[in-house]
């Protein structure tokens, strides 16, 4: 199918016949100038030159014409490139029925906390990692996006089949790259936006979390609660532990900090009040149970939609063009020797 992204540009076409008209009006509604009063040369033959112009020499002989010809030619093909002609060649893409499965990740400061790890000094974002990037490769067929949430929450990749781009952004997740603070229920508010544009019956979030929420519009249960009234069923995966004095890496020394503590209530209310379940990271059977809760649910419908793939085409009016122009450049050294 042939589409011109510019069809306004052809506009220009007439301009080669109103440019000449309108400068004889203007010219024409003036004073008439006065002829030369200087001295020239005068023709040794006039008779010839009559003659001449009565052959053709007026611009009405065959050469004339040709030359007219090449000139309309040239701009017509200037002004066909300038549209932008393409053809759009139909491209049919059908993807299989799985599920909408948005990962909420938390990459606040303190995601740094060294709690983790059976002793191993692994921060809460390097568990995080393994565990999402395992459970993102085993979703074959499934339809995943991520958010990033720390003072704001932000889209890094939406729904999509690519679950190898998924888990390059997961891999260049680390703790306070989102700002320091932590707005849990914005990233609830953003997952449910993006969801609810899918069809009902597996619209799942999977929030990952230590359930400290200090900043961001959204309280994290208000936002559960619209979560639910969308049909989205909110799956949580706790991490830190619930010891006094935590362990985190600030400015490359480990301290130790007494406010790092999961919120593990405001977790358990945000899976209780959309159907969904709470885990712990270091549950080592969290992610099967994960799967086998998600796989219960209804896949969405296969869908196939039409792209219309474009392919440039200016090239050929352009080549035209300079045909055109080379024609006239050999007429007039031609004439001229």
């Amino acid at each position: 199918m042939l589409e011109f992204h510019w069809p306004w540009a052809a506009l220009a076409l007439p301009l080669p016949w109103l440019l000449p008209r309108l400068r004889r009006r203007r010219t024409g509604s003036g004073p008439t100038p006065p002829r030369p009063t200087t001295p020239g040369l005068r023709h040794p033959h006039p008779e010839r030159l009559r003659a001449a112009f009565a052959a053709g020499g007026d611009g009405t002989g065959g050469a004339a014409r040709l030359d007219r010809l090449l000139w309309l030619l040239l701009w017509l093909a200037l002004v066909a490139a300038l549209t932008r002609p393409q053809w759009l060649t139909p491209h049919t893409e059908i993807s299989t029925p799985g599920y909408d499965l948005m990962l909420a990740v938390d990459a606040s400061h303190s995601m740094a906390a060294l709690d983790l790890g059976d002793g191993r000094q692994l921060d809460r974002m390097q568990v995080v990692r393994t565990v999402m990037d395992r459970f993102v490769a085993g979703r074959g067929g499934d339809r995943v996006g991520l958010i990033l949430f720390g003072a704001q929450a932000f889209v890094l990749a939406p729904l999509t089949l690519d679950r190898t781009a998924v888990r390059q952004q997961l891999a260049d997740l680390v703790p306070g790259i989102a700002g320091s603070a932590t707005a849990l229920g914005d990233a609830i508010a953003l997952g449910t936006l993006k969801l609810r544009e899918r069809p009902e019956g597996s619209r799942v979030l999977l929030l990952i979390a230590d359930g400290d929420n200090n900043a961001g519009s959204f309280d994290p249960r208000e936002a559960a609660r619209l979560a639910a009234q969308n049909g989205i069923r909110i799956h949580v995966i706790g991490v830190g532990s619930q010891q006094q004095r935590i362990p985190i890496r600030e400015e490359g020394q480990i301290r130790y900090r007494d406010d790092l503590t999961m919120d593990e209530e405001t977790l358990r209310a945000i899976a209780a009040l959309t159907g969904g379940d709470y885990f712990r990271a270091t549950d080592g059977d969290a992610l099967a149970r994960i799967s086998a809760q998600i796989d219960g649910l209804e896949k969405t419908a296969s869908e196939a939609r039409t792209l219309y793939l474009p392919q440039p085409l200016y090239r050929w009016p352009l080549l035209l063009a300079l045909a055109a122009l080379l024609a006239l450049g050999i007429r007039d050294r031609g004439v001229a020797s």
